[in-house]
């Protein structure tokens, strides 16, 4: 299928109540290729009257939603993992034109973002509860587990599909309507992905989703209905402070993946060929975009001039390009802001004092390139050892000794998470568990796992996606006394 066959067959309104629509003014806005700044299509810019339609939507669709079977929420969601497996490659073509990353990087996320679906497909049907007696035997306690109700999610452009996949799984298995923003510069593929969801069974008004220009245009009026009862939202921990500030007034429940600043440490006793290969995989996944991206990188004294030679090597040779291209591996990134910020910050770096090994500059033709980028001997001063590059480039700095790599890893607001590459067992616990993270990745550069609870600490958030704990996200604990007759 041509690549402007995939992009007509996206639908590119307001999706509200099961129905596609105009946006309220009927105005539009436009999707671009970060590869060559050109202008793939136009979308339905959302309005305040579009999001309070599809509150209403989804409020009058939960009590309905709420009581289906959950054997058939779930099965909805495996008709829609089957879906998404058998159009692997129109999916992945999309998402690597609106957002820049290569087909391979593409592919790996529909299979990802799938497996979302497929996961909670199987915890739908697994929401348990508790009966039990009162200590003086006089009563019994029955917990039962229900929906919180309405939700509004917020996606990033990052991972268009699989952010949204991540929140929109349980929300479904637990019985739950939403409402999703998806990021304006990668709405398509969230578009394409309530599409796929409609023909997978979902009936109107479980999911409505509306793009927008404007976030706020549609996260104010969504968020100040009292009967949206839960918040789910990926992006900046700027925007997160201001949205728990927006949550308050109605105690609207939260769960929060917000920013990193990820350490990725690195002990004498490594195997240094995994851990430079780690490096690449925690680093270069995504083009660098990614919140769980290695951002720092700490090496021991004795091996560190070694391993940035060795992961030099590695990343002078992955090969830049447009993402449809055969073999490219780093593709643009999303736009001229996002590559102006990661010049930026390499520019600081530099003038206090690092040397770029390789990279330090944008790339070349029409596109949003960054060229893959070691940072040798990076002063602690350095903006990009306290900011997240989100971005192609690797800065390296050394410990001593255990002590002062955990202190430096740990020297950061966030707690997203950290790396750690050690032969020495003991080592790997003691690290493990001294990083003020909410998950480690030991000798291993790729931690994101549908079966794990992902989600951080400290300024990186709050809740967790994924695993069994993601359902409970979307769940009240309801108890019931039962009085027995003396």
């Amino acid at each position: 299928m041509s690549e402007r066959h995939i992009i007509e067959r996206v639908p590119k309104q307001i999706f509200v109540d099961g129905a596609w629509r105009g946006s309220a003014d009927g105005g539009v806005f436009e999707v671009a290729d970060p590869a060559n700044a050109s202008t793939l299509c136009e979308v339905a810019d959302g309005q305040a009257d579009d999001a309070k339609a599809a509150v209403e939507a989804a409020v009058e669709a939960q009590e309905q939603w709420a009581a289906t079977p959950p054997r058939q929420r779930g099965e909805i969601l495996r008709r829609a993992w089957q879906l998404m497996t058998d159009r692997t490659d129109e999916l992945a073509t999309l998402m690597t034109l609106e957002m820049g990353k290569s087909l391979t990087e593409s592919r790996a996320e529909v299979a990802y973002a799938s497996d979302y679906f497929r996961w909670f497909s199987e915890e739908a049907v697994r929401i348990d509860g508790d009966y039990a007696r009162t200590p003086d035997g006089k009563a019994r306690m029955i917990v039962t587990r229900q929906p919180v109700g309405p939700c509004l999610l917020i996606t990033p452009w990052n991972f268009p599909l699989a952010m949204g996949t991540r929140k929109i799984g349980p929300a479904v298995a637990a019985g739950c309507t939403m409402i999703v923003k998806p990021a304006q510069l990668t709405p398509l593929s969230m578009l394409t992905l309530a599409d796929l969801l409609t023909e997978a069974g979902l009936p109107g008004g479980v999911l409505n989703v509306v793009p927008s220009t404007s976030a706020s245009r549609i996260v104010n009026p969504v968020l100040a209905d009292p009967r949206i009862r839960k918040l789910s939202f990926t992006g900046s921990t700027e925007v997160g402070r201001t949205l728990v500030r927006q949550c308050a007034p109605n105690l609207t429940r939260m769960s929060m993946e917000l920013g990193g600043n990820a350490a990725f440490l690195v002990f004498d006793d490594a195997d240094l060929d995994a851990a430079v290969e780690g490096a690449v995989t925690a680093k270069m996944r995504n083009n660098g975009e990614s919140c769980v991206a290695a951002n720092r990188f700490l090496v021991q004294s004795s091996i560190a001039e070694e391993f940035t030679v060795r992961l030099t090597e590695r990343m002078a040779a992955l090969r830049m390009g447009r993402g449809t291209e055969p073999d490219v591996v780093v593709g643009p990134l999303v736009n001229e802001g996002q590559r102006g910020t990661v010049s930026e910050l390499v520019e600081d770096a530099i003038a206090r004092g690092a040397l770029a090994t390789t990279g330090g500059e944008p790339g070349e033709g029409d596109g949003y390139f960054y060229r893959p980028t070691v940072l040798a001997d990076v002063p602690d001063d350095a903006r990009i050892l306290r900011e997240e590059v989100f971005g192609p480039v690797a800065p390296v700095t050394t410990f001593a000794d255990e002590d002062e790599a955990l202190a430096g890893a740990n020297d950061t607001e966030y707690g997203l998470v950290g790396y750690v590459f050690t032969r020495d067992l003991d080592r790997a616990v003691r690290v493990g568990e001294g990083l003020a993270t909410g998950m480690v990745g030991i000798n291993t550069g790729l931690v994101s796992n549908t079966s794990a609870p992902f989600g951080g600490i400290k300024a990186s958030g709050f809740g967790r996606e994924g695993g069994h704990e993601g359902i409970a996200e979307y769940l009240d604990t309801k108890y019931l006394s039962l009085a027995l007759r003396s």
